[in-house]
């Protein structure tokens, strides 16, 4: 998918440092960025706490505005945003789990219980996950349906 109109302006907006251009900003992509966490991290096996979770994605949006943004000055759009941004958060994604690592205690066992139990739709906030139903049903039905079978139904 391309670099959408929408995009490009957020993105000149915030290398112009237009006002709320970064509130706009962490409003679009700070439910991607927690996806993108909760995902790599269950891919990894390596369950994190709220806590967590939140000085990752706090590391994210601190490597985006790193050096007046150089993160986003090196997209070159050839892809979509979300997709620059996700290879990205999952990268610090990443190395934050590796640091982690070494010191990383297991999870208590009503907190495991509970992540087991959650089903992945139901860690979509309630908004996100109708923005997310409004943009499946723009997708061709064969990529609808892969798309609800990897990210909604695990």
């Amino acid at each position: 998918m391309a670099l959408t109109s929408v995009d490009r302006t957020l993105l000149q907006r915030c290398l112009q440092h237009d006002p709320g251009a970064w509130n706009d900003f962490v409003d679009r992509f700070l439910g991607l960025i927690y996806h993108v966490i909760h995902y790599t991290s269950h891919l990894r096996s390596a369950p994190l706490t709220p806590e967590e979770v939140e000085d990752i994605a706090q590391e994210v949006l601190l490597q985006v505005v790193a050096n007046d943004y150089a993160v986003l000055k090196q997209f070159r759009g050839r892809s979509s945003l979300a997709t620059y941004l996700t290879v990205i958060a999952r990268r610090i994604c990443v190395h934050q789990l590796a640091k982690l690592a070494p010191t990383k205690k297991p999870l208590p066992a009503e907190l495991k219980r509970a992540e087991e139990d959650e089903h992945p739709r139901t860690r979509l906030g309630l908004e996100r996950q109708e923005e997310v139903l409004k943009l499946l049903k723009r997708l061709p039905s064969k990529e609808r349906e892969v798309v609800r079978l990897f990210y909604l139904e695990g």
